[in-house]
């Protein structure tokens, strides 16, 4: 896709892209929203996620392999807060991703901070908080991810 946007997104507009996106576990929706040389970033401890993707491209990779592997199914993000703010092209939006594990039918709810820089109604930048514990204990993988992490020197 080329890395011009075809519509007039505002950052508000780009984020429900970006949360349908989610719902839908599309990784091709969700890297279509990022410009060509686009940075995400994970500033806490998520394991099985590096600490960022750069540009469009490993955000689709990236995104396709984690949803592929993952048994979580999201079904609704409920928005805390949104925080529009005095630079129009940040919207910082707290919210909760609650779903079902498909492979348990135990129902989960993570919470999460995004901080997303939109220009030219591409995302250029976002800082992605979630809470990574909390989704290896839901998908019960929390004792395999506290020993990984007892093996790092």
């Amino acid at each position: 896709m080329p890395d011009t946007a075809s519509d007039d997104l505002n950052p508000r507009e780009v984020l429900a892209r970006y949360q349908r996106a989610m719902l839908d576990k599309s990784a091709d929706d969700l890297a279509d929203l990022y410009a060509f040389d686009a940075v995400h970033e994970f500033p806490f401890l998520f394991p099985g996620m590096p600490e960022r993707y750069e540009g469009r491209e490993e955000v689709r990779a990236g995104y396709r392999a984690a949803w592929d592997a993952s048994p979580a199914q999201p079904q609704e993000i409920r928005e805390v807060a949104v925080h529009e703010n005095t630079d129009p092209e940040v919207i910082v939006v707290e919210q909760i991703v609650s779903g079902t594990v498909t492979t348990t039918g135990r129902p989960f709810s993570f919470p999460g901070l995004l901080v997303i820089r939109v220009r030219n109604s591409r995302i250029v930048h976002v800082r992605d908080y979630m809470d990574g514990f909390g989704v290896a204990h839901a998908m019960d993988r929390l004792t395999a991810v506290a020993a990984s992490l007892s093996d790092r020197s």
